[in-house]
């Protein structure tokens, strides 16, 4: 259409051109090593890696919404070319993606959105296996509030009981059966829904660890959670929420953030541990620290984890003040105890199906457990880096198991720690 070629000649004309000179006036051309797209219900990212770092541009344009991106000095290859067939039809954000050259030494993207959009575009430096990194995330105008998502999924739900059927099978003892449950047995009583929210560890740009024979962390411990949620879903007066819930990277902080716009009762995030030594084995519960690791190696795996974020690319130059000003909450010592208590029931309950790793919880500064209010544990299943591990990680029986025994952990929290009633709705910021 003439009218959309008048626009993007303008929009051309309007660009700054930076160029980087090499000796006497030579360009430096960089070559795109990889094109990858990750379609997530709240955004859409797409990430060009390269060789050496380049000069962008880049604009929005309307009628019809658009992102038109300008790469100086990039050579257009075979892999820039494969951009296109990389888009889903289902990506909830992008209809199309053009590329080719547009002129000299500059290659242009032209992304078709499917609406408003407010993008993100930053560089990232060589990192663990990549090398320069150039990320368009795509956000909606408007945002999802999980919340609203939350109670729109269970509106049509049966109405709450107040029996939750939490053991075995998880069916309630009929009340004329004669027969009198100890204690340590009888089924806890939740008198109200109560929202647990599952947290995947890593994802999308972010594989976690690798395991020795090719196993990524990412996959494993989204199937473990989805396992999880069945079983927590189909619990009377339980319910819960997926941080992610397909392969792609969310924050570390936007994972405590979705935790407390959801009004969570409970954080659990599941892992696969990593070491050096082949030969590590065992599961391991974590929780906040506020004053150190309680161990070396429970300070190590917290950086590890948190790095998380340079690996799966976090554009800094956006300041987000909510976790620094929720990190100086009150309650934090309190929510650092239920913390220790829930993981105390989770860990004896995963000593039933595996080796423990250590027969204690231990403390470190994990960035993903830093919500004020909310209970949150940090779960290494196994170490995906020992090969035996590794294979019972694959095996959908034993995944089953692991949810299994942290879904018992959690009832068992329960029952010593009957949910309260919210006081307050949580804090939305």
């Amino acid at each position: 259409m003439p009218g959309r070629r008048e626009v993007l000649k303008y929009a051309a004309a309007s660009l700054t051109l930076l160029v980087s000179k090499v000796g006497a006036g030579a360009t430096a051309v960089s070559s795109v090593l990889a094109v990858r797209v990750w379609p997530a219900p709240d955004y859409t990212r797409v990430t060009l890696e390269h060789d050496q770092a380049i000069k962008y541009s880049h604009m929005l344009l309307q009628d019809p919404e658009r992102l038109v991106l300008d790469l100086e000095g990039v050579e257009f290859n075979s892999v820039l070319q494969t951009l296109p067939s990389k888009i889903l039809e289902s990506d909830p954000y992008i209809k199309l993606i053009r590329a080719g050259r547009n002129r000299p030494a500059v290659v242009r993207l032209v992304i078709e959105l499917k609406g408003r959009i407010e993008p993100q575009v930053f560089s990232l430096k060589p990192v663990g296996e990549y090398g320069h990194r150039l990320v368009l995330d795509l956000y909606p105008v408007e945002p999802i509030d999980p919340l609203m998502a939350l109670l729109e999924k269970n509106s049509g739900d049966a109405p709450l009981k107040t029996e939750s059927a939490l053991g075995e099978g998880r069916k309630p003892e009929p009340k004329n059966s004669g027969q009198t449950q100890p204690d340590s047995e009888r089924q806890p009583e939740v008198a109200r829904m109560v929202t647990i929210v599952l947290d995947p560890g890593h994802g999308g740009e972010d594989p976690g660890a690798i395991g020795r024979r090719g196993s990524y962390e990412k996959n494993v411990t989204l199937s473990v959670a989805r396992r999880l949620k069945q079983k927590i879903d189909a619990t009377p007066n339980m319910r819960s929420v997926l941080t992610r819930d397909g392969d792609y990277f969310v924050p570390l902080q936007h994972r405590v953030k979705k935790a407390r716009r959801v009004q969570a009762d409970l954080f659990v995030s599941v892992h696969a541990d990593a070491f050096v030594k082949s030969s590590a084995r065992g599961s391991s519960v974590f929780v906040l620290s506020e004053n150190g690791a309680s161990s070396s190696a429970a300070r190590w795996l917290a950086n590890k984890e948190n790095s998380a974020d340079l690996v799966g690319g976090v554009n800094i130059g956006v300041k987000d003040p909510y976790l620094a000003r929720t990190l100086l909450d009150l309650s934090q010592t309190a929510t650092i105890n239920d913390s220790l208590k829930l993981g105390k029931h989770v860990l004896g309950e995963l000593g039933r199906i595996n080796t423990l790793h250590k027969a204690h919880v231990e403390q470190a500064g994990f960035a993903v457990l830093k919500a004020p209010d909310i209970p949150s544990i940090l779960i290494e299943t196994a170490f995906i880096s020992n090969p035996e591990e590794e294979a019972r990680l694959n095996d959908e029986a034993y995944q089953d198991r692991m949810a299994e025994a942290i879904l018992k952990g959690i009832s068992r929290y329960f029952a010593k720690n009957p949910p309260l009633a919210k006081s307050k709705l949580a804090r939305l910021d």
